[in-house]
């Protein structure tokens, strides 16, 4: 899956165009690296997103297509 639309299913970011102009202006790394909007996101990926006043950073548990709101937080783990 494309790390636009997982940022977008997991909701760390509301929209996939927010997400693509994030990857873009690069404020979203996967595993330390600056990502582009068209990276496959795999299991075990860790996704480090620097926007506001903190950076996130998460590991994929699980790629899936679609998820509910209450079901999106499972797809990630919080790391810092």
């Amino acid at each position: 899956m494309r790390l636009d639309k997982y940022l977008k299913v997991t909701r760390l970011i509301k929209r996939r165009t927010v997400a693509n102009e994030a990857c873009d202006a690069g404020k979203i790394f996967v595993n330390d690296k600056p990502a582009r909007a068209s990276y496959d996101v795999k299991i075990g990926d860790v996704i480090t997103i620097n926007m506001g006043q903190k950076p996130v950073k998460v590991k994929v548990l699980n790629v899936s297509e679609y998820a509910k709101k209450e079901d999106a937080a499972e797809n990630y783990q919080v790391i810092e």
